[in-house]
């Protein structure tokens, strides 16, 4: 039975739709998240979050056990797949993530917020080592992308990439922003 539906998230979504494909025991559907480059848009890092994840979509009726297989060598493993709710609430969730912007609480901003507390020097060393970081970010993002579409006979369908692309044009947008504050810092147009 259903219970109250868990908050919207990346993650929940990632499940459902993963799960309506193809289903999978916790830890196949996070290495799965992972072999698509998933991860790059939905934290998998802490596998416990697949796991309270997955608790919380199947008290909610969106998820169910399929079968429960378990292999002389290796604990027993539970297999999940997305239920017709379950399918109905991706839909749902996917189509809000992608017609209503949200307010999100990135760190960055957060700390520009607060950047005048720190000396000169602080604020130019900092700001400029996050420019090396985002431009080695981006060629390293761009190198992957490459390597796996000429790991695909044929490449990879550009709808399957476009949340790199997002990617990609944020960070480029942010370290143009970077550049831009650096020197404004370094001509006097900020202290």
């Amino acid at each position: 039975m259903a219970s109250s539906q868990p908050r919207r998230s990346p993650l929940a979504m990632a499940v459902l739709i993963i799960l309506a494909h193809e289903p999978l025991h916790p830890y196949g559907l996070r290495q799965r998240i992972r072999d698509w480059g998933k991860d790059s848009v939905v934290n998998v890092s802490q596998r416990n979050a697949i796991y309270q994840i997955m608790e919380r979509l199947e008290r909610a009726g969106l998820i169910a056990v399929r079968e429960t297989t378990r292999n002389e060598k290796r604990p027993e493993r539970t297999i999940y797949e997305t239920t017709q709710a379950g399918q109905a609430m991706a839909r749902q969730w996917l189509l809000e993530m992608l017609s209503t912007p949200t307010r999100e609480y990135p760190e960055f901003p957060a700390a520009l917020a607060f950047i005048g507390d720190l000396p000169h020097e602080d604020k130019l060393r900092v700001l400029e080592e996050r420019a090396k970081i985002l431009e080695q970010d981006i060629g390293r993002l761009a190198s992957e992308v490459d390597q796996s579409v000429s790991a695909v006979p044929g490449g990879v369908e550009r709808i399957y990439l476009v949340e790199v692309e997002y990617i990609q044009t944020v960070w480029q947008a942010e370290l143009k922003y970077v550049h831009q504050l650096v020197d404004d810092l370094r001509a006097g147009k900020l202290d």
